[in-house]
């Protein structure tokens, strides 16, 4: 009885096996507990939402012109006032959602896609293949980002569409270089080097096992590239190499409003506004998923 009864104290002294957490939970909780990525997240879920249902939410159409109304000042009426054609500037920024959120995400996503795949092939294979898609990095990379920006549209032509892959093009370099210093120190862990030695596919271990351990910095890098994105979108639009009238661009309104900076300041404080809103959203967010993605980053 003695002993049972020592075994008995000996069970109750190991301590209980700690509760499993999800990876995805405890980066969630570590997400929440920083009160500005949170903000961040809840500009950036508003924008989206206002883009979703602008149709709904706009009183007016982004192409309605009412003369008789040009530069009306903010009323009950015109919450944000109108522009010099008697356009609801409310309802435009509202829609103008639509078109900086698509630029940027779509602009970014091509990006992200041609820029991880020339790093993950430059990383992994090296030689002759990574000396010339490094080259090709810094050669685009030795142009400032807005003039390269400006060259592809001039090639191209004026338009929204054209605008989108003059940002992709121009984001390719920095997703690539990243890629690839991440697939050069993954690529000598054992578990890739037991992957080569029993015969996997190299195809096999780039998507199984490279892409996967490479891809945390690449999502927080593409968080806050969608911030700039929407910023080279709106300095385009603002050149008049971006979105054409009567598109209700950002950059663009701010373009046509700005003969009127001293009787009309409304015309641009609005969509000014409204890019820096989405702009901040965007940086704060991606500040936030750094924190928790990043290793030395964590306590």
């Amino acid at each position: 009885m003695a002993e049972l009864a020592k075994n008995t104290t000996d069970l109750q002294t190991i301590p209980a096996e700690e509760t499993f957490i999800p990876p995805w939970k405890e980066a969630w909780q570590s997400f929440y507990k920083n009160r500005l990525a949170v903000i961040g997240l809840a500009i950036v879920l508003f924008f989206i939402i206002l883009a979703l249902i602008a149709p709904w939410v706009a009183p007016y159409g982004f192409k309605e012109q009412v003369m008789s109304e040009r530069m009306q000042a903010p009323s009950s009426k015109h919450w944000f006032g109108t522009d010099d054609f008697g356009r609801d500037i409310f309802s435009r920024v509202i829609y103008g959602a639509r078109i900086s959120l698509w630029v940027g995400f779509f602009s970014v996503l091509g990006s992200v896609v041609v820029g991880t795949f020339l790093g993950i092939v430059a990383g992994y294979y090296g030689r002759w293949i990574d000396t010339i898609i490094s080259r090709f990095f810094d050669i685009m990379l030795a142009f400032p980002s807005i003039l390269l920006a400006i060259a592809v549209v001039a090639i191209l032509g004026p338009s929204l569409q054209n605008a989108l892959i003059a940002i992709a093009v121009i984001n390719v370099p920095n997703f690539g270089r990243l890629v690839r210093s991440k697939v050069l120190s993954v690529k000598q862990e054992e578990y890739i080097m037991s992957a080569r030695a029993i015969g996997m596919k190299d195809s096999r271990i780039l998507f199984r096992h490279v892409l996967p351990n490479s891809i945390s910095p690449v999502i927080v890098q593409a968080t806050l590239a969608i911030a700039t994105a929407i910023i080279e979108a709106a300095a385009l639009g603002f050149l008049g190499m971006g979105a054409q009238p009567p598109t209700p661009e950002w950059g663009k309104m701010l373009a046509d409003s700005k003969n009127y900076i001293t009787n009309a300041p409304w015309t641009l404080f609005f969509p000014g506004m409204a890019i820096m809103l989405t702009v901040l959203g965007f940086n704060l967010m991606g500040d936030g998923l750094r924190d928790v993605l990043d290793p030395k980053m964590k306590n």
